[in-house]
């Protein structure tokens, strides 16, 4: 009776390989559960102060259901006046606000009330399996004293079940099962709009060409004196030119005279 042995190497490798595979699958499945979650994701920038554009992304979790409405609220203790929504065909929007316990002052006007929350419903469409879709809104004003701004979530699904998404992530900690999406604001831009700096105005280069006039250079005093310069080179070159074919004149003249004696 013969016994077939297996060479140590090979076995070693098979191991690796189950192993391998069992890795890779953890981490698909995981990296699934991690990243299938309604978030928020600023187009741009979203600074301290200003005003910004995000997306609130929505994936659908379920494969068996569709996604038929998504309610987003706003937290209170930083409260935004200005929440708008940009449609998006086969949703219809709500907006929800509320009074404020102290009201908010902006461009000098007082605010007695700020959006709670915003919801959109399906009418026509929805978030089918393996599908996601993204809720545009312009918020503002960012607070100034907040790093950040937790918006918690509701989901529904057309068989009724509901997730919320409203756990608010700890920084330093795991992330929780049903994290809450979190806007990061950024350091406070000079212009108070959420995006990078601007070009100069027409006032601002007026006011530099002022100032360059009243030092005496400027650009406007180095074009003229280019212009002028160029003029003066183009009538001495006209004087060259008519004094050359004045002499070429003279010159033929005398060359006839000669042949003629």
């Amino acid at each position: 009776m013969s016994v077939l042995r297996t060479h140590p190497s090979r076995t070693f490798l098979a191991r690796a390989a189950v192993s391998g595979g069992v890795a890779v699958s953890s981490a698909l499945l995981l990296s699934g559960t991690a990243f299938a979650h309604v978030s928020v994701q600023p187009q741009g920038e979203a600074a301290k102060g200003g005003y910004a554009t995000v997306n609130v992304k929505v994936p659908n979790e379920r494969d068996n259901a569709s996604t038929v409405k998504v309610e987003i609220n706003f937290p209170t203790e930083h409260p935004l006046a200005s929440v708008m929504p940009q449609p998006v065909p086969g949703w219809k929007v709500e907006v929800t606000k509320a009074k404020l316990a102290k009201p908010l002052e902006i461009h000098g006007k007082k605010i007695n009330e700020a959006v709670a929350k915003v919801t959109w419903s399906a009418d026509g469409s929805k978030i089918g399996p393996g599908q996601f879709q993204q809720f545009p809104l312009s918020l503002g004003r960012l607070p100034e004293d907040a790093d950040r701004l937790v918006l918690k979530a509701i989901q529904t699904y057309d068989n009724n079940e509901v997730v919320r998404w409203i756990e608010e992530p700890k920084e330093g900690a795991a992330e929780p099962e049903s994290p809450a999406p979190v806007l990061k604001l950024s350091a406070a831009a000079d212009d108070h709009h959420g995006g990078a700096a601007t070009p100069a105005t027409g006032d601002d280069q007026a006011d530099k060409a002022d100032k360059s006039e009243k030092d005496g250079k400027g650009d406007g005093h180095e074009e003229a004196a280019d212009a002028g310069s160029t003029d003066t080179a183009a009538r001495v070159l006209g004087v060259v030119g008519i004094l050359v074919g004045l002499a070429g004149i003279a010159f033929g003249v005398l060359a006839g005279r000669r042949r003629s004696a």
